[in-house]
């Protein structure tokens, strides 16, 4: 007995040395990206100001779109790979070339140029969140992936924060937040590439299944159809309050009559609160139900964002509404990532998760694209905020027709989606 005990305690260290690994670059990845998509939003004020290389509202709105088309891209096209050629090798290219491709936008001489580089680098932007989710949720039991989806993207709302907070630092030296992002994404994958370890489960799926590639229309099977129409809709409208936010929110207070500093503060403030509103969602989910706890905080999300639309003189009043906006509308769109982990098994929850938040990114185009055509028009605010307001009504309906669990055995003792 004694051979045997000393034996498993080597093994155990080292899984758990593993999974810290895992946990810790995922997060780190997730983090690097929502710095990464919040930049462009931090700085477009200054960029507008300072008319640099003669950029319109019409310029950053182009720039905006094309980031997020190339998101869109990244994310449908790493599912079925990272279902075909596995987790880790598909995150290291995903950072590297989002990494060098933000660095070189600093050099870009014209428009056209900034938007080709910012596009590129949302390929591999694309990529990094449903594998980095696809990975830890493989690393936690079922009852905890709703924790495991939330608590990841804590990170991309931290990176958010510090982007506000070094672009309030740096105020018109806004390359240096390129560079940033791009030096630290480079790092992480040189440790991903020695440290991060493949996932077990996506081992044993493959061990049962073979190589063969997961088609995208394995999710338009009877089993999967209903969930992926309710996950795709809800997906969609959290990802164009998320992205329209994050893009714009500093330049429709500015136009509501705050000053830039205190306009690119309040994006900080909704970061926090995302931040907050992460880690209470998924410890709420995985006690009260990932469907019941994001209808909730989509209908929340309706409130607040009308709020948002109405002037107030208080600081202190405006802040509490940015926060619980924050709180709420981040969290409703990653509790749908958190029910697609716990519905779909191993063998296609990549390609769920990149399918989620592929066709989910078309509406994190649409969302800046419509903002930005409401401040073109010097209407950005209230209607920007009603917009906002009936696109989280659409969410909560979406979620609302998602079956609670689901309708096969497939789920590898997975509990029941409620």
């Amino acid at each position: 007995m004694p051979s045997v005990t000393s034996s498993a305690a080597p093994v155990q260290a080292g899984t758990a040395r593993r999974d810290a690994w895992t946990v810790i670059l995922c997060w780190i990845t997730v983090m690097l990206e929502g710095y990464d998509l919040v930049v462009l939003g931090a700085i477009i004020p200054t960029l507008l100001k300072t008319h640099h290389l003669g950029m319109t509202a019409g310029d950053a709105t182009t720039i905006a779109t094309l980031s997020l088309v190339g998101v869109a891209i990244g994310a449908v096209c790493v599912g079925p790979m990272a279902d075909w050629l596995g987790r880790r090798r598909l995150l290291i290219w995903s950072v590297l070339l989002f990494s060098v491709f933000t660095f070189l936008v600093p050099f870009a001489d014209s428009v056209t140029m900034f938007a080709v580089l910012r596009l590129i680098a949302g390929l591999g932007l694309g990529a990094c969140m449903p594998v980095s989710l696809t990975m830890m949720s493989e690393h936690m039991p079922a009852s905890l992936r709703a924790r495991a989806s939330t608590l990841t993207m804590t990170g991309y709302h931290t990176g958010a924060v510090i982007t506000s907070l070094l672009a309030l630092q740096v105020t018109d030296n806004w390359k240096v937040l390129f560079y940033v992002g791009g030096v630290a994404g480079l790092v992480v994958a040189g440790i991903q590439w020695f440290r991060l370890p493949e996932s077990e489960a996506f081992v044993r799926a493959k061990q049962t299944t073979g190589s063969q590639r997961v088609p995208f229309t394995e999710l338009l099977k009877p089993a999967y159809l209903r969930a992926g129409l309710g996950i795709w809709a809800a997906s969609f409208m959290g990802l164009l309050l998320v992205y329209g936010l994050n893009t714009w929110l500093p330049k429709l207070m500015n136009e509501a009559g705050y000053p830039v500093p205190t306009a690119v503060t309040q994006l900080l403030v909704l970061n926090v609160g995302g931040v907050v509103g992460l880690v209470l969602a998924g410890f709420v989910a995985d006690r009260r139900g990932i469907k019941g706890t994001a209808l909730g905080w989509f209908g929340v999300s309706v409130v607040m964002l009308a709020c948002l639309s109405i002037k107030v003189e208080s600081d202190i009043l405006l802040n509490v509404v940015i926060f619980l906006t924050g709180v709420f509308v981040f969290s409703a769109q990653v509790l749908v990532y958190a029910y697609v982990t716990n519905f779909y098994p191993a063998s296609v929850r990549g390609t769920a998760l990149g399918s989620a938040s592929g066709i989910g990114r078309i509406g994190s185009i649409v969302g800046p694209t419509i903002t930005g055509a409401l401040v073109t028009a010097g209407i950005g605010h209230p209607w920007g905020f009603y917009f906002f307001a009936a696109v989280a009504v659409f969410g909560f309906l979406a979620v609302l027709t998602l079956p609670r669990r689901a309708e096969n055995a497939q789920t590898e003792g997975a509990e029941p989606v409620v």
